[in-house]
């Protein structure tokens, strides 16, 4: 066996992000900026009000409160036609352009119109220094500047970001486009009846559903029965339409493990069978494949679900991230305090359990800190689900995330414990987006 970081790092070597493209904004959402997106206009193009209210010269405002003569309106995507002189006003809205001749805007708040005149003479109540509620040009980004840097993930409000900023192209690197391939003659289609010894092919769904979430672009290659001819072909004709392959099952050393077949045969000594010193999911397959564009990479995991969804969490989702271009690759992790014993026997493997996580109620024993927590409040209180076997797949629907138990006796109640957190709402809810 070898230890998790080695396999990852192993892993990680051979992954390297995808060349970059031109997109445009739109299409980009969701990308990795590979060179600096910038401005091509000024952010905003020209001064205007920040609020509603009268644009007038400061100077004619100082002995407030003034009385001013009302020479039009001016309404965003409007000018006014004329300008502002002395001991004048115009109406403005918020995001009009500031009319030549004013230098600050009044707020209406502060306003009133002349009583009994017909709304061409407004009373200013208080003074307003030049500037005051105006958005000079430029005052977010100005032309040349750089609005967004390598790196940046492009999500909804970069998006509004660089399209106010004019930028029409951006480089990016791409969505993997990632293939998943279960196989098993036991596998059967969601909605089809099941006959004797056959059971329903969750790994792929569940797997396409990773692939996306990890920001990738998910490619259903279907499902392979025990076939070493057929799943070479399935193999052979997906390489030129993903970056990456993901198969489950077959991995292991059984006779009917055709995975381990296939591999040895299409990827020859460049092939890794990894026994990894955890649990769940030990056995673990990675190669490069030549592909017509670019080598792919090829990631065999486990036919046990649990352990497809753990050898995923741990050593393919980061890759795929890195492919990417993404500078975040892993989920987030907390410190939490057992709320149960977390207890497991020394084997030589980092054990993965399975729990729920809920804000640590304050007076929950242990909740003041210990154990690891260095007598730090924790926020969190993990408890394991029910069902830890690596085929107990609901277990895994339950959690919140996967406890990280070293080599040992395990973890006490009221101890710290690490915990990756593979709830997707919850970790934006306290870290923010993966």
């Amino acid at each position: 066996m070898i230890p998790l970081d080695e396999a990852q790092a192993l892993v990680l070597r051979a992954c390297v992000p995808l060349s970059p493209v031109e997109l445009s904004p739109a299409d980009a959402l969701g990308c990795v900026l590979a060179a600096s997106a910038v401005a091509q206009v000024d952010v905003p193009p020209f001064a205007n009000s920040a609020m509603d209210g009268y644009a007038l010269r400061a100077v004619d405002v100082r002995g407030a409160p003034v009385t001013l003569d009302v020479v039009g309106r001016v309404l965003a995507g409007a000018t006014l036609g004329a300008e502002v002189g002395p001991r004048q006003a115009a109406r403005i809205m918020t995001g009009a352009p500031l009319p030549p001749g004013a230098d600050a805007v009044c707020m209406v708040e502060r306003t009133r119109v002349e009583d009994g005149a017909t709304g061409c003479r407004v009373v200013i109540e208080a003074p307003v220094e030049p500037g005051e509620n105006v958005r000079g040009p430029g005052g977010d980004v100005h032309a040349g500047e750089v609005v967004l840097d390598v790196g940046v993930e492009v999500g909804p409000t970069q998006l509004a970001a660089l399209i106010s900023a004019g930028c029409t192209a951006l480089a990016v690197h791409p969505r993997p486009r990632v293939g998943v391939i279960s196989t098993g003659d036991e596998l059967v289609d969601p909605g089809h009846p099941l006959g004797p010894a056959q059971i329903y092919d969750s790994n792929r769904p569940m797997l396409v559903a990773l692939v996306a979430e990890a920001g990738c672009t998910a490619v259903d290659l279907g499902r392979s029965g025990d076939d070493e001819e057929s799943l070479a072909a399935r193999i052979d004709g997906a390489l030129g339409r993903v970056d990456v392959l993901v198969l489950s099952g077959g991995v292991s050393v059984g006779d009917m493990d055709v995975v381990r077949m296939v591999l040895d045969r299409l990827g020859g000594a460049a092939t890794h069978w990894l026994q990894i010193a955890i649990r769940p999911a030990r056995p673990f397959s990675f190669t490069v494949l030549s592909g017509p564009d670019r080598p792919v990479p090829v990631f065999g995991l486990p036919g046990n679900p649990v352990s497809s969804a753990v050898s995923f969490e741990l050593l393919v989702r980061p890759s795929l991230r890195v492919i990417g271009g993404h500078r975040v690759t892993g989920r987030p992790r907390l410190v939490a305090r057992a709320a149960e014993p977390l207890r497991r026997s020394p084997d030589g493997k980092t054990h993965f359990v399975r729990v729920q996580l809920a804000p640590d109620a304050p007076d929950a024993p242990g909740a003041g800190g210990g154990g690891d927590g260095g007598g730090e409040t924790l926020a969190w209180a993990a408890r394991p689900c029910p069902g830890q076997g690596s085929h107990q797949i609901r277990s895994m629907g339950l959690a919140d995330g996967l406890a990280v138990l070293a080599d040992g006796d395990g973890v006490e109640v009221g101890e710290a414990v690490d915990v990756i957190v593979t709830n997707a709402s919850l970790a934006a809810a306290f870290v923010g987006a993966p």
